[in-house]
């Protein structure tokens, strides 16, 4: 049976709306109907009260068992559990078009008793209540279905279940069966730090070039690496060892030890149980944090092995590498970055800068790049690359990104009201972004309260996405009449694959691509082929990171005429460009 099918049976043999509809995902949960008639009677006294409709009560419940909200010391799952709160009474709203209240579904007070005796009589509840519980079933189904997506893009499906080829009811199960093997890992190490007499370490690791795997031997033989690797740390974690796929090729394993000895041991001999699959070496970068405080928050202790797994990527001397006390500046810091992001935006700290792009030939500014600086009131300027790697991992970016797009497009409708209409705005469009469909929604909503013209707000994709998904979201961004950047091209592994599938309108070489291109007459070679090849093609071209005359001349020579960079001028506020632009023009 379907949910809505159970939820209409629990209905019409009288059972009210919250636990008719918490009642028939209870079995997702591997919860007998007692259990979740009494839970969902517990938490639905504003249904009771005629205030806020059960439905809501119940989907509430629904979505933090499925998502693991429960936890208060994961700030990035309290976060994600907030967001998504939002999320379902929003779209709650819109399909009950306004109506939140049993009051207003039953158009009668449930609280009085001439108001019970009218719903009964008139069998309101079997006539109106059918309505919101199958709009919170369809939402509900709707974003735990986003959620298995999310999962599995994010892990590369990474064994965890083919969902194109499972039915509604079956993807449901698998999306709950991975949540709950998140939750039971989190209580089993809460347990594990809160009852062992002995060491516990936190091991975080990861492998090496896993995307050059992808994409040498195609994700399909990805996932079977992942699925190899779970497989045996199944057979290697003994009692009171606990695994998780954290996220792709991420793994942790948090156990108890004697001796640091004994730990680095077995540290080998997981490294060496999974080395080889199907005759392909793997090599991995391994982060040990062992705990020093059992009552500091968990997630503390993650980010402390996550910071070693870091800095062992980078060590040229050791692919094991233990946490150290001057990582906790880092993790201090990321804690302040995650504490003020939310203030950051109420509080505009966030600001947008504008960095021109210039013609070579005409010495004229074509358009500009706008970047996001955040000026907080105690510590002044935070650089982007300080705090967007943190925003881009706990998915923040969103916020902040929706927020330039806003800047952007304000800043050109300034423009276009001084006349100037040829200085198109490009913003960037992080990854995350073209994983879901509310960057059109929000795209389109900023260009009509604007009024400006589409193709003065362009679109800055990074050149290091490789995903057939992404790909045909930039379709639809193209068919929707934006104009498409590759940025950073030449940093990545697939630039010429992406050029293919991606409809792009201009590429921006990347900084060091050319840096790195022009120390070699094989390097100035290959980047004229490039020009040549994009003249080929019809994108237009612009270089980045230009910093010196020698770099300007030696572009306008092979024929890349548009630029950007400290050369010609730094990300600076709007008002500082708007000025530059209008001397430009001479306005």
């Amino acid at each position: 049976m379907t949910h809505r099918e159970k939820a209409d049976m629990l209905l019409r043999r009288q059972y009210h709306c919250s636990q008719a509809l918490f009642g028939a995902y209870a079995e997702d949960f591997g919860m007998d109907l007692q259990t979740a008639f009494k839970i969902s009677t517990c938490f639905g006294a504003g249904m009771r009260q005629g205030d806020i409709c059960g439905c809501i009560s119940a989907s509430l419940m629904v979505l933090g068992l499925a998502f693991g909200f429960y936890d208060a010391q994961d700030r990035e799952q309290e976060m994600y559990g907030n967001q998504k709160t939002r999320e379902f009474m929003e779209k709650f709203r819109q399909r009950m078009e306004g109506e939140m209240t049993c009051r207003d579904i039953l158009a009668h007070d449930i609280t009085t008793p001439e108001g019970r005796m009218v719903i009964k009589q008139a069998g309101l509840i079997l006539k109106n209540c059918p309505r919101p519980i199958n709009h919170s079933i369809d939402i509900l189904d709707e974003m735990l279905a986003e959620y298995g997506r999310e999962e599995s893009s994010i892990a590369g499906a990474g064994g965890h279940w083919p969902l194109e080829e499972l039915s509604d009811q079956e993807e449901m199960r698998a999306i709950m069966k991975q949540n709950s093997k998140r939750n039971l890992f989190r209580r089993n190490v809460s347990e594990l730090l809160f009852s062992s007499r002995q060491s516990i370490a936190f091991i975080q690791f990861d492998i090496r070039r896993f995307k050059i795997i992808n994409d040498l031997y195609g994700e399909r033989f990805g996932d079977e690496v992942l699925y190899y690797i779970r497989s045996q740390l199944k057979k290697i974690c003994g009692r009171r060892q606990y695994f998780l796929n954290l996220r792709s090729d991420v793994f942790m394993v948090v156990t108890e030890f004697e001796t640091e000895e004994k730990l680095l041991d077995f540290v080998h001999l997981v490294e060496n149980t999974i080395s080889v699959f199907k005759n392909v070496q793997l090599q991995f970068s391994f982060g040990i944090y062992i705990v020093e405080d059992k009552n500091m928050e968990r997630r503390q202790m993650e980010d402390r092995a996550a910071m070693a797994r870091k800095s062992a990527k980078k060590d040229v001397v050791s692919h094991i590498v233990f946490y150290q006390t001057q990582f906790k500046e880092l993790l201090y810091s990321r804690k302040f970055i995650e504490e003020g992001m939310q203030a950051a935006i109420d509080d505009r700290q966030f600001k947008m800068y504008l960095q021109p792009k210039y013609s070579i030939a005409k010495s004229r500014i074509v358009g500009a790049e706008a970047l996001v600086r955040w000026i907080h009131p105690d510590r002044g300027m935070i650089y982007p690359n300080e705090f967007i790697p943190i925003l881009e991992e706990n998915g923040f970016i969103r916020q902040v990104d929706y927020f330039i797009w806003e800047e952007a497009s304000a800043f050109i409708n300034r423009c276009v009201g001084a006349g100037i209409t040829d200085c198109p705005v490009s913003v960037n469009v992080s990854r995350i972004h073209l994983q879901d469909d509310a960057c059109q929604k929000v795209l389109g909503e900023v260009i009509a309260k604007s009024g400006i013209p589409k193709e003065l707000l362009e679109l800055e994709i990074t050149e290091t996405v490789n995903d057939q998904q992404i790909s045909r979201k930039a379709y639809e961004l193209k068919e929707d009449g934006f104009r498409l950047l590759m940025d950073d091209f030449g940093s990545g592994y697939s630039s010429l694959n992406i050029l293919l599938e991606t409809p792009f309108d201009v590429i921006k070489l990347d900084k060091k691509f050319i840096e790195n291109m022009m120390v070699s007459d094989r390097g100035k070679l290959i980047l004229e082929q490039v020009v040549t090849m994009a003249q080929k093609l019809e994108l237009g071209l612009l270089a980045e990171g230009v910093e010196t005359a020698e770099q300007v001349e030696a572009l306008r020579r092979i024929g890349c005429d548009l630029v950007q960079g400290y050369y010609y001028a730094k990300p600076m506020p709007p008002e500082e460009f708007f000025a530059l632009l209008k001397e430009d023009r001479n306005i």
